[in-house]
């Protein structure tokens, strides 16, 4: 199998690497960080399997193009193509500046995009293969004190779910995975407004009781079986569920943990 993976270089993309590479898949270990690649990559050839690595930016479509004709070069082709980079933001709507939403929606949808308009193409001319896109459970709750963020999540379950219709037809895959916390290392890059609030997203990370490497299963799980919703924490189907069937039930559960939340 040749698997491409965005964000590579750390945390759940790490993760997802690894976990093909237990399978013995091929694998191509993106991020912007050239550093962390190669020691993903490291990692990789440990759990049994080969690949390359090499930066990849997110932001820049010709990153994308120059991946994508290199694989076509080296592998002729691609079978499973992994959107996972992504960075965190917080604050209330009135409060954060624009600046960072625009530097979330760029890296966390429109990144998305790219790695889906750059590989589509050749997914078609295979007639096979399967795209994972990472959003968030933030993306399907769109919690309060996250606007930007739940915004440029909810943007890549839509993209994933209108890609999944236009894919059909060829034979190609769409998963898009809706994970709640776990422990990663995404807060250090974060744009948050609130004090407090890093801390407070640590504390819940501890709490899950799920590690990227659960998610990362779930992912393989999912891309076998073709499922396209992937909610990766227990409570969070849940909660869905209650959102899906009362929204205005929904609302009043989160304005209760808000005010439970909220700093005395």
């Amino acid at each position: 199998m040749r698997v491409l993976v965005t964000g590579a270089g750390s945390g759940l993309g790490r993760a997802i690497a690894l976990h093909y590479a237990a399978l013995g898949a091929q694998i191509a270990c993106t991020d912007r960080d050239a550093v962390s690649v190669k020691e993903t990559l490291a990692h990789v050839i440990k759990e049994g399997g080969t690949g390359i690595a090499f930066a990849l930016d997110v932001t820049k479509e010709e990153d994308f193009i120059a991946a994508a004709e290199r694989l076509q070069s080296e592998w002729q082709g691609v079978d499973l193509v992994v959107n996972n980079a992504g960075v965190a933001t917080a604050g209330d709507i009135d409060a954060a500046p624009m600046s960072d939403w625009e530097w979330v929606v760029n890296i966390n949808l429109f990144g998305v995009v790219r790695g889906c308009k750059t590989f589509a193409p050749l997914l078609k001319a295979q007639r096979s293969g399967h795209v994972v896109n990472i959003a968030s459970f933030a993306g399907i709750a769109n919690p309060p004190g996250m606007g930007s963020y739940n915004a440029s999540k909810a943007g890549v379950v839509a993209v994933s779910e209108t890609l999944r219709h236009e894919l059909a037809e060829f034979g190609v895959g769409v998963t898009v995975v809706c994970p709640a916390f776990f422990p990663t290392n995404l807060m250090n890059s974060a744009r948050v407004v609130q004090p407090g609030t890093v801390g407070m997203v640590h504390k819940f990370m501890k709490k899950s009781g799920v590690t990227a490497e659960d998610v990362a299963a779930q992912i393989a799980r999912a891309v076998t079986k073709k499922e396209f919703l992937v909610l990766t924490h227990k409570d969070t189907r849940v909660q869905a569920l209650i959102k899906r069937a009362s929204p205005e039930h929904f609302f009043r559960l989160v304005q209760k943990t808000r005010k439970r939340l909220k700093p005395k």
